[in-house]
């Protein structure tokens, strides 16, 4: 609860509640109890600690050659060996998890309120995007309410043991505000820093997920937050999950009333619920308690109450709360920021998953409709540029890359502008208006190739199968056989030993396959999650080992391109390639004077081998060539372009933010990058 004073209506509303859900669930509780008692680790059900083993093991959260080890120390069936991988995910801690829940703990903020000329500490919120902060309703109500509130970040001592710097930044519901009271949640804008950047940008953000497999009952988790408003504390480990509801969870730990609004992490520092109350113990008459055994009156305390449990809000349920909000274009471009794990991005596909007893499926999120009630549909052409742009004798063209499929080409167009404009104010030159910009659209062409090739009628749902089992069907369609080629190549440009484990050693059911190994090894030494891994290398081995698919993209871009005059061609992504291929089809009258890759995985040799000037190659008739990238792209893992084949090109390193390591806006808004395009286009 907050520290600014807590009614007895108050009392009696949340945690009243939470106290009501926690007596409906006694008898499951005592049964997890006695298992517990008798030995039992993780009194779940074999599905559900299936399919937690399963994300443990996806996600990194333990080594696959300690589990193989381990696993072959005795014989054991299948169950046993998912519950010994959840077992030692708790004993195995890498080094790695200090310095992660660290990174974890930066995002949390304490949320302050002004009333009365004073500044009242009033709870804990935490960053769940770029720029936006999840916290309880009962800390934020309303819009207005948060308005009078704010969030410092850094309120904590330093490995000194001193008072960190504070950065205050003022909430920003205007932008965005959602809340829901009995899921006692509210979802709320933060405001840019005095820089300009977004504050996820800089404390970081937590990725939140819909998927299943984050938690099983009697696993351990961990809470950051501002108990009574004092600086940030952690509780770490020191408890249980007693009880998984549909929307709730019940766990027992040592949290108090500044936890409100406090993120619950599981050891891989996953969020999986928001803490939101605690479960007070009531006597026959349903009368709260004290710890003397006395009912509890107002003025008494929190202090004074017998709390038995704590409770939490699942984080799924949050998310699919927020999936069937109806917002307009801006809102819901803010909650498609909190990246494709969470749902919320109605362009991806859609999500879907096995029943899993005593685990609630998310359903997929709503599709937007018109006023007159039919899907909404996106066009599907690109946006050519005006006909008085740069003095109608240069052309700037964005070429994008994959995954923009059903999604507006003039807000992407925008996107990218904003960017390259941010850049340009850095370079000190000229911003660019988005409608003098070429925009080539083919990302609802290739999504529909693509799932028209799949062996299932739908496309594969983020729950179904991991990202590992996902890539073991790609490799098993790539038109010609190359899809684990390029996994393995890339993955070894990222320093993967090649002495390592088999990891195809085990303990049956394809917990690990022979892909999930690089697949791992990329997505921990990148900025990219094994989804987005997996499904890249999908669509550029598609690209360019079916003639047909790449016949169909080029045709899609050369619908939307210029003919005559010079040609700043920026390319990102999948885009890098398909515009070497393009710059081999150009008609004569179109002078490519300035080449730019940004995030291109070019360097691959699986990659340039294939395109159609085959192998590394000057692009023809190009004058100047800025391949740009972020050491944390696990896309662009072959930069920088070493092959002397290559001819003369600059190379820009650059250092993009946390979580947008492979984000194109991120990329233009480097001074190196935009003043090359910029000073060309203002060439006279």
């Amino acid at each position: 609860m907050s520290v600014t004073g807590r009614s007895n209506e108050e009392l009696h509303g949340q945690a009243a509640e939470a106290a009501r859900r926690y007596e409906d669930s006694t008898a499951e509780r005592e049964r997890v109890e006695g298992r517990l008692a008798a030995g039992v680790r993780f009194p779940d059900t074999p599905d559900a600690l299936a399919v937690r083993a399963d994300r443990i093991l996806e996600r990194g959260g333990l080594s696959p050659s300690a589990v193989v080890a381990d696993i072959h120390g005795e014989a054991m069936d299948l169950p046993d060996a998912n519950e010994r991988i959840i077992d030692l995910s708790n004993e195995l801690q890498a080094w790695s998890f200090l310095p992660r829940g660290v990174r974890a703990g930066a995002s949390v903020a304490r949320i302050t309120l002004r009333r009365d000329g004073r500044e009242l500490p009033h709870g804990t919120g935490f960053l769940v995007s770029p720029r936006l902060m999840l916290t309880n309703h009962h800390v934020l109500p309303d819009d207005g309410f948060a308005r009078r509130c704010f969030a410092e970040f850094n309120a904590q001592v330093t490995v000194d043991n001193v008072p960190d710097t504070t950065v205050r930044l003022e909430l920003d519901p205007g932008a965005f505000f959602a809340a829901d009271r009995r899921l006692d949640f509210a979802l709320v804008a933060v405001t840019p820093a005095p820089d300009g950047r977004p504050p996820g940008e800089i404390f970081g953000w937590n990725r939140l997920s819909v998927q299943l497999g984050k938690l099983v009952l009697g696993e351990k988790v961990n809470i950051i937050g501002h108990p009574d408003g004092r600086l940030k504390e952690i509780v770490l480990r020191d408890n249980a999950v007693l009880v998984r509801l549909d929307d709730f969870v019940h766990y027992r730990t040592d949290t108090r009333p500044g936890n409100s609004g406090s993120p619950v992490f599981n050891d891989q520092w996953e969020v999986v619920a928001l803490h939101h109350s605690g479960v007070p113990k009531k006597d026959d008459q349903g009368r709260v308690l004290r710890k003397d055994g006395q009912p509890w009156h107002q003025g008494d305390g929190d202090d004074a109450i017998e709390w038995v449990a704590n409770e939490g809000v699942r984080i799924s349920s949050v998310l699919k709360h927020l999936a069937h909000l109806d917002l307009d274009p801006a809102r819901r471009a803010l909650l498609t920021e909190m990246g494709p794990d969470s749902g919320l991005d109605r362009s991806a596909p859609a999500l879907t998953s096995p029943a899993v007893p005593g685990v609630t499926p998310t359903p997929p999120p709503a599709t937007p409709v018109t006023e007159s009630g039919t899907d909404a549909r996106k066009p599907e052409s690109g946006r050519p540029a005006r006909s008085t742009a740069f003095g109608g004798r240069r052309h700037l063209v964005f070429l994008h890359g994959r995954d923009q499929h059903g999604k507006e080409p003039d807000e992407l167009r925008r996107t990218w502008a904003s960017g390259l404009n941010r850049g340009l104010t850095l370079a000190s030159l000229p911003p660019i208006d988005p409608e003098d910009v070429w925009f080539p659209f083919y990302g609802t062409r290739l999504h529909n190739l693509v799932t028209g090739r799949e062996s299932t009628a739908e496309a594969i749902g983020l729950d179904e199968v991991s990202a590992a089992a996902a890539a073991e069907v790609f490799a098993t369609e790539s038109p010609t056989g190359s899809y684990e080629r390029l996994l393995y190549e890339a993955a070894t440009r990222a320093g993967m030993p090649q002495n390592g484990p088999a990891t195809t050693e085990g303990f049956g059911a394809g917990l690990v396959g022979p892909l999930h190994r690089p697949l791992s090894w990329l997505a921990a030494r990148s900025d990219l999650d094994e989804w987005t891994i997996a499904r890249f290398l999908r669509d550029v081995d598609l690209y360019l080992g079916d003639g047909a698919v790449r016949q169909s993209v080029l045709d899609s871009v050369m619908e939307t391109m210029p003919t005559t005059g010079e040609l700043v061609l920026v390319t990102h992504s999948l885009g890098t390639v398909v515009g070497l291929d393009l710059l081999t089809r150009l008609p004569d009258g179109l002078d490519p004077v300035l080449l730019v890759t940004a995030g291109s995985p070019l360097g691959l040799d699986g990659v340039n081998e294939r395109l159609l000037a085959h192998g590394p190659h000057r692009p023809p008739r190009v004058r100047d060539w800025v391949n740009v990238w972020c050491p944390t792209d696990g896309v662009a893992i072959g930069c920088p372009l070493e092959d002397e084949r290559w001819g003369k090109l600059t190379q820009l390193a650059v250092s993009n933010g946390r979580d947008r390591a492979h984000k194109i806006d991120e990329y233009l808004a480097h001074a190196g990058a935009a003043g090359a395009i910029g000073s060309v286009l203002g060439r006279s």
